[in-house]
């Protein structure tokens, strides 16, 4: 997967994920090692998320992984514990700021599944009351 590919589907979930709660302004620079290295931050400011293609110097926190870990992160199967406990990720700053982003992340992703799971039931439902 190219750098810009793993920009555009973080752009995508930042641009679906609810910040609205949080009120304070967070800013995490992520810096991707191996295929697709590059740097991105995440910014929640105002209760929006926001994802842009640059360095940003005055985060809070920077997190380096690989492109398959920060995916993760993205897709909401993000495991903290384990990431760190392997050393497939490492944090420098205030770590409990990437927390917060990840678990907002991983909130907004859940209900997202949820709904989505939901539509596919009630389809199905109407599919197989026209079958009978």
């Amino acid at each position: 997967m190219t750098y810009e590919e793993i920009v555009k589907k973080a752009q995508k979930v930042a641009k679906e994920t609810d910040a609205s709660k949080l009120k304070e302004h967070i800013a995490l620079q992520i810096d991707i090692v191996g295929e697709g290295e590059g740097a991105f931050y995440v910014e929640i400011n105002d209760g929006k998320a926001v994802v842009e293609p640059y360095e940003y110097y005055d985060n809070d926190c920077k997190v380096t992984a690989d492109a398959d870990t920060i995916l993760s992160i993205f897709d909401g199967k993000f495991n903290v514990v384990k990431a760190l406990a392997s050393g497939n990720v490492t944090v420098e700053g205030d770590s409990g700021k990437a927390l917060v982003i990840v678990e907002t992340i991983k909130k907004s992703t859940k209900k997202k599944a949820e709904a989505k799971a939901k539509v596919e039931k009630k389809t199905v439902s109407k599919a197989s009351s026209k079958i009978e």
